[in-house]
């Protein structure tokens, strides 16, 4: 099962070391083999052929349009999709600008935009942890099994809450609030699988078991998988 992890990957950032770490856990623990290509934000041609698509963290990436093009092909191909950190940010600015038809910009790749999707938190929460109060009903709650959840960050931007009713409106779940009540993680109902969190699933605990939400997605790859072979067969 091949999955794309898109991002642009270098040795410094904290969680492209943890991932292949967490994808052996997964192979260990939960007898669930992925086979992971890690693709460059500026080639992302070909992610159509991938039975899952993971856009890592690591912003700013070296070109915005390919993480964003990563996240519409994923929503409009119904390929399971994760986004963590920066790709929780794209994801967002993908469904505003090609769902909702806003003309919206992140503030830390185009700083002199006129409108912000994703601005500058006023507290960063790099290298933070914090409570995450997951919404009732929500994929993520069936998930994680529980209410709430402690998680890391390395994050200093996030969603511009003027947006929220706006995106909400044209159907993304807001399935994750800090305690404040800004967002932390968005789901999208009736797809396989798309989710994306603010925080970073692949930093939880010291690796050798996977996060809850990465096993849920990589369970929705291997449905996926899957269901690509039957269609073969058929």
């Amino acid at each position: 099962m091949r999955i794309a992890l898109v991002g642009d990957r270098s040795p410094s950032v904290r969680s492209h070391v943890r991932i292949p770490l967490v994808v052996e856990a997964l192979r260990e623990r939960d007898d669930i083999a992925l086979d992971p290509y890690w693709i460059s934000t500026t080639d992302v041609s070909g992610l159509e052929r991938f039975d899952g698509i993971w856009v890592v963290p690591g912003s700013p990436y070296r070109d915005e349009a390919g993480a964003v093009e990563a996240a519409r092909i994923a929503r409009e191909q119904r390929i399971p999709f994760l986004g963590t950190c920066g790709g929780f940010q794209h994801m967002l600015l993908e469904y505003a600008r090609h769902v909702c038809g806003l003309d919206v910009a992140h503030a830390e790749n185009e700083p002199g935009a006129r409108e912000f999707l994703l601005t500058p938190l006023a507290c960063s929460l790099a290298g933070h942890e914090g409570r995450v109060r997951i919404s009732p009903g929500s994929l993520m709650e069936q998930i994680m099994g529980q209410s709430t959840t402690m998680e890391s960050y390395i994050c200093s931007y996030g969603l511009n809450e003027s947006y929220k009713q706006t995106l909400a409106q044209h159907g993304l779940v807001f399935c994750g609030h800090a305690d404040d009540g800004a967002v932390r993680a968005a789901e999208l109902p009736g797809h396989p699988f798309f989710l994306a969190t603010m925080f970073q699933p692949e930093l939880w605990g010291d690796g050798r078991r996977p996060h809850p939400v990465i096993s849920a997605f990589a369970a929705a790859v291997a449905r996926h998988r899957a269901g690509r072979e039957a269609a073969y067969t058929s």
